[in-house]
C-alpha cells in the first residue's frame, strides 16, 4: 500500500515537472575572454532559442525535463555543440561556453565548422590530449563519483601495478605515480587524493568534488610552456562558475559518503557567485561492516567564489582542504591476512588545504592573468611492532612532516596579427618541516652482518627549513598555409635556491616544438619533441643524516644532522610524439599515437640501489632516505582512442595503449619497472532509456605487473620488527603478477517532482567477481586459533625469527564493491 501512494506521489509531482526545465551561461571569446553578443543559441529537437545579450550571457526557462545537445554560433566564429547537457527540475544548468574566431585558427588546426566539440587538442598542444565533461565523470561506472578513478578510461593511463587496487595511483604512459601535476582553475593543486604517499600522488580516494567540475583536460605530452615540474602529464580541472540567477544545490548520499554542495549569487546583480561543498566519509563503517582492519574516516571542504569587477577584471577565490585520518579497528574474527594488516601500515593523520586567488584583466588584444595560491600538506605517521597494543618501546617509525608553498605566477596572453603569444614569470616560497625516527632493514650489509644486525634506526630533524623556486616561459604560435598548418615553440627555466646547480637558469632549459597539418577535411597528423623537468620531492631535499660516529658519542644529540641530497639534479624527460587523428563528425573522434619517453637524473636509492621511479605507490614515504640522480630510464610504446560523444542515446570511449617502462640503478641497465603492465584496455559504454533510466558499462583489462621476490633472510630476522618482508633488490621486477581484468557498472534511475529531482543509483565494481591479482604477502605461519605465532620447536616465538615458519599469501581475491544511493538536486 505505502509503495503504491509513493509510486502515485512521485508520478503526479513529475508530470508537473515536465517542462520545469532552466538552462543559462555565458559566451566568451577563446582568444580575448571577451563576451560575445549576439550567438544563436539552440537546442537540438527542441523549438526552443535564444540569443546571448550584449554582456554574453543567455537564458532558456520552461524546457522539457531530457538530455539537449545545444548548438551555439555567430558570425565570425565557429559553431561549437555542447553535447550531453541533462536538464532537471532540480538545478539550473549554468553554462560557460568559449568560441574560437573562424577566421585566426588559432587554437584549433581546422578547416571546417563542424568539428570542435569531439576535437581536445590545442595550436600548443596538438596531440596527447583528451577531455571528459562533467556527464562523463558523473555517470562513469565504477568511478563512484571519483574524479581520479574516472581518468583511468583514457589511453595510456594506468591505475597502478594491481589494476583494480585500493589506491589511485595515476600511471601515465609507463612514469613514475609522482610525474604528474594538477591544476585546478590555474592553481596548482599538490594534493589530489585523500591519505596521499608525501613524495608521490596516490590514495584511495579523490578530494575534488565532481558537482564542481565542468570538465578534465588530460596533456600527456607536448605540454603548455607554462607548466612546471612535470614529466608525464598535466591535469587541467576546470570548475563550473556559481548559477548567478538562483540559490540551488544537491545532497548525495551512498554507503561510503555523504556530500552536499550549494551554489547561487552573492549580490542581487548575479555578478558575485559563489559555489560551496563538504563531504563526509563513512568508508569506516563499511570497512567495520565488512570485517576489515582499517578504519579510514576523511572529511574535505572545496568553495569557489567568482567576482566581476567591471567589464574587463574578474576575481576568481578558491579552497580546497581535507582532514585524513587513518586507524585500526577491532577485528570480528581475525585471519593471518587481516593480522597482518593491522602491523604492516601505519597508524595516518593527514590534513591539508589550497588556497588560491586568480585575478584576469582583459587587455585590447589578449588578457594577463595573476595567479596568487598558498599550500600546506602536514603528515604524521606512527608504526608499532604491534599497533593494537602501541608499546612506547616498541615504536619504529614516528614521522612528522609539514610542506608549505607560497606561489605566484604571472602569465600574459596576446593575439597580435596571427600570432599567439604566451609569456610569464613564476615564484615560489617553500617552507619544510621533517622529524623522522624509523627502524629499517639493514639492506646495505653483508648477509653475514644482516643475520646478526638486521635492522638499523635513523633518527633526524630536517635543517632544511625554506627554499626559493623561480621560473620563466615563453610560447609562441601560429597557423600557416591556410591554417593547414600550426606551429608552436615553447622555452621553459626553472631555478631553486638550495640544490648546488639549481641557481644556474641554463641546467633546466626545456625547449618544446610541436607540429599539426591538416591532410584532409576529416585527417590530422601531429608531431611534437620536448624536453620536461622537475626538481626532486621535498622528503628528498630535506633528508638529513647525523655524522656516522655519532653512534659511538654520548653527546650525540649536540651533533646536528646534516642535508645529504644537496647535489640532487632536476630529473628530466624528454618526449618524442607523433601521431593522427581523424574527426569523423563532431561527436566521434579517432587518435593514434605512437611515443618515446628518455628520462635522466633519475634518483637513486643508496640503500636499495634501485630507481625511486619504481616506487611510491604504497601508504609510505618515498624519498625520504639518501639518493644519487644518475639513474636513466626509459618508456615507450603506442595507442589507440575513439570516443563517441553522447548525440542520441547512447555514448562510449574505447582506448588501447602497448607499452614498455625501464629505469635504471647503479649500473645503468635498464630493466622492467614497477608500472610496466605493457597492455591497457578500457572500453566504457553508456545509455539512455525512456522514463529517465540510464546504464553504465566499463570493461578493463591491464598487464600482470612485475615485482620483487623477498630477500628470505632478511625478512625472517626483522619480520618481528617491521611487521613486514624485506625485498630482494638484487632481483628487481624478476616476477611478474597474472593479467588482471575486471568490469563495473552502474544503473540510475531520475525521478523529476515539481524543483526536485531525486536521483537513484547503483554502482557496483568487479560485479563479476574476478580475481585481482596482487604481490604475494610475507609472514609467519599462525596457530589454528591465530592467537600466536607457530614455531618449530613449540616454544614462543623469538625476536629474531629463528624459530619462526615463514610463509606467503596470495592476496588474489576478488574485490567486489556495489555502492547504492542517492542524489537530491534542490
Amino acid at each position: 500500500m505505502m509503495k503504491n501512494v509513493l509510486l502515485l506521489f512521485l508520478f503526479s509531482f513529475s508530470v508537473l515537472a515536465q517542462n520545469n526545465g532552466r538552462i543559462s551561461g555565458k559566451i566568451v571569446d577563446q582568444l580575448t575572454q571577451k563576451p560575445i553578443a549576439g550567438v544563436s543559441v539552440s537546442l537540438d529537437g527542441s523549438t526552443k532559442g535564444v540569443n546571448a545579450d550584449d554582456k554574453g550571457t543567455f537564458r532558456l526557462t520552461g524546457l522539457a525535463l531530457k538530455t539537449y545537445n545545444i548548438s551555439f554560433s555567430a558570425v565570425g566564429y565557429e559553431k561549437y555543440t555542447a553535447f550531453n547537457v541533462i536538464v532537471n527540475a532540480g538545478n539550473e544548468n549554468f553554462l560557460n561556453i568559449e568560441l574560437l574566431p573562424s577566421n585566426q585558427q588559432l587554437t584549433e588546426v581546422v578547416v571546417t565548422q563542424n568539428r570542435r566539440t569531439a576535437k581536445a587538442a590545442t595550436l600548443e598542444s596538438p596531440l596527447s590530449v583528451q577531455r571528459l565533461t562533467a556527464e562523463e565523470i558523473k555517470s562513469n561506472p565504477g568511478g563512484n563519483f571519483d574524479v581520479s578513478k574516472v581518468i583511468q578510461t583514457l589511453p595510456g593511463v594506468g591505475g597502478g601495478p594491481q589494476g583494480g587496487g585500493f589506491r589511485n595511483d595515476i600511471i601515465i604512459r609507463g612514469g613514475g605515480p609522482n610525474e604528474n601535476v594538477y591544476y585546478l582553475d590555474g592553481i596548482e593543486i599538490p594534493v589530489l587524493n585523500h591519505f596521499q604517499t608525501q613524495g608521490s600522488s596516490g590514495g584511495p580516494q579523490g578530494m575534488l568534488n565532481v558537482s564542481f567540475i565542468e570538465d578534465v583536460k588530460l596533456s600527456s605530452s607536448a605540454f603548455d610552456a607554462r607548466y612546471d615540474n612535470t614529466l608525464s602529464s598535466v591535469f587541467q580541472f576546470k570548475q563550473r562558475t556559481g548559477n548567478p540567477n538562483k540559490f540551488q544545490g544537491n545532497a548525495r548520499l551512498s554507503a561510503t559518503e555523504f556530500a552536499l554542495t550549494t551554489e547561487g549569487p552573492l549580490s542581487k546583480t548575479g555578478k558575485t557567485t559563489f559555489l560551496a561543498s563538504v563531504r563526509r566519509s563513512y568508508l569506516q563503517f563499511l570497512f567495520q561492516a565488512l570485517d576489515i582492519p582499517i578504519r579510514p574516516n576523511f572529511w574535505d571542504g572545496q568553495f569557489k567564489i567568482t567576482k566581476q569587477i567591471n567589464s574587463t577584471t574578474t576575481l576568481s577565490l578558491m579552497g580546497l582542504g581535507a582532514i585524513d585520518d587513518f586507524s585500526f579497528g577491532t577485528l570480528k574474527k581475525a585471519t593471518p591476512e587481516k593480522l597482518y594488516i593491522y602491523n604492516s601500515n601505519p597508524l595516518i593523520n593527514q590534513w591539508n588545504y589550497t588556497l588560491g586567488m586568480s585575478l584576469k584583466k582583459l587587455l585590447d588584444n589578449g588578457y594577463v592573468n595573476v595567479a596568487l595560491s598558498r599550500n600546506v600538506f602536514d603528515n604524521n605517521f606512527l608504526r608499532y611492532e604491534d599497533n593494537l597494543k602501541k608499546d612506547p618501546s616498541q615504536l619504529n617509525f614516528d614521522y612528522a612532516s609539514r610542506e608549505t608553498e607560497n606561489k605566484l605566477r604571472v602569465d600574459v596572453n596576446k593575439n597580435t596579427n596571427g600570432w599567439k603569444i604566451n609569456y610569464g614569470l613564476s615564484a615560489q616560497f617553500v617552507e619544510y618541516a621533517n622529524s623522522t625516527y624509523q627502524v629499517l632493514n639493514n639492506t646495505t650489509a653483508s648477509p653475514a652482518v644482516r643475520l646478526a644486525y638486521p635492522t638499523t634506526t635513523i633518527s633526524y630533524t630536517s635543517p632544511l627549513n625554506s627554499l626559493w623556486k623561480y621560473g620563466a616561459f615563453a610560447q609562441i604560435s601560429k597557423t600557416f598555409f591556410d591554417s593547414k598548418l600550426g606551429l608552436s615553440a615553447g622555452l621553459r627555466t626553472d631555478m631553486n635556491s638550495f640544490t648546488t646547480t639549481g641557481m644556474d637558469p641554463l641546467e633546466t632549459i626545456s625547449p618544446r616544438v610541436s607540429a599539426s597539418y591538416v591532410l584532409s577535411e576529416k585527417w590530422t597528423a601531429n608531431a611534437s619533441v620536448g624536453r620536461y623537468f622537475k626538481l626532486a620531492p621535498y622528503t628528498v631535499l630535506g633528508y638529513a643524516t647525523r655524522p656516522p660516529y655519532y653512534l659511538l658519542s654520548s653527546s650525540f644529540a649536540l651533533l646536528q644532522p646534516s642535508l645529504v641530497n644537496q647535489d640532487a639534479k632536476y630529473q628530466q624527460s624528454e618526449h618524442y610524439v607523433t601521431g593522427l587523428e581523424y574527426l569523423h563528425d563532431e561527436s566521434l573522434r579517432f587518435t593514434a599515437e605512437a611515443f618515446v619517453k628518455e628520462y635522466a637524473n633519475v634518483p637513486i636509492s643508496n640503500a636499495k640501489g634501485i630507481s625511486l621511479a619504481n616506487l611510491g605507490g604504497d601508504f609510505n614515504i618515498l624519498g625520504n632516505e639518501d639518493v644519487t640522480t644518475t639513474g636513466k630510464g626509459r618508456a615507450y610504446g603506442f595507442e589507440l582512442f575513439a570516443q563517441k560523444k553522447l548525440t542520441d542515446k547512447s555514448f562510449g570511449i574505447l582506448s588501447y595503449t602497448y607499452y614498455r617502462s625501464m629505469y635504471s640503478g647503479f649500473d645503468g641497465n635498464l630493466i622492467a619497472s614497477s608500472w610496466d603492465n605493457q597492455h591497457l584496455l578500457s572500453v566504457t559504454w553508456g545509455y539512455k532509456f525512456p522514463r529517465n533510466w540510464e546504464l553504465g558499462l566499463r570493461f578493463r583489462y591491464q598487464g600482470g605487473a612485475p615485482y620483487t621476490p623477498y630477500d628470505e633472510t632478511t625478512s625472517k630476522s626483522s619480520y618481528l620488527t617491521l611487521g613486514q618482508g624485506t625485498f630482494d633488490y638484487s632481483r628487481l621486477n624478476t616476477q611478474r603478477l597474472p593479467n588482471f581484468h575486471s568490469s563495473d557498472v552502474r544503473i540510475d534511475k531520475k525521478y523529476n517532482l515539481k524543483k526536485t529531482t531525486i536521483d537513484l543509483f547503483l554502482d557496483v565494481t568487479n560485479w563479476y567477481i574476478a580475481v585481482n591479482p596482487g604481490i604475494p604477502t610475507y609472514t609467519f605461519k599462525r596457530l589454528e586459533d591465530n592467537s600466536a605465532f607457530a614455531t618449530t620447536n613449540g616454544l614462543p616465538i623469538a625476536k629474531d625469527g629463528s624459530n619462526a615458519i615463514p610463509t606467503q599469501f596470495l592476496n588474489d581475491r576478488a574485490q567486489v564493491t556495489p555502492t547504492i544511493g542517492f542524489i537530491v538536486e534542490f
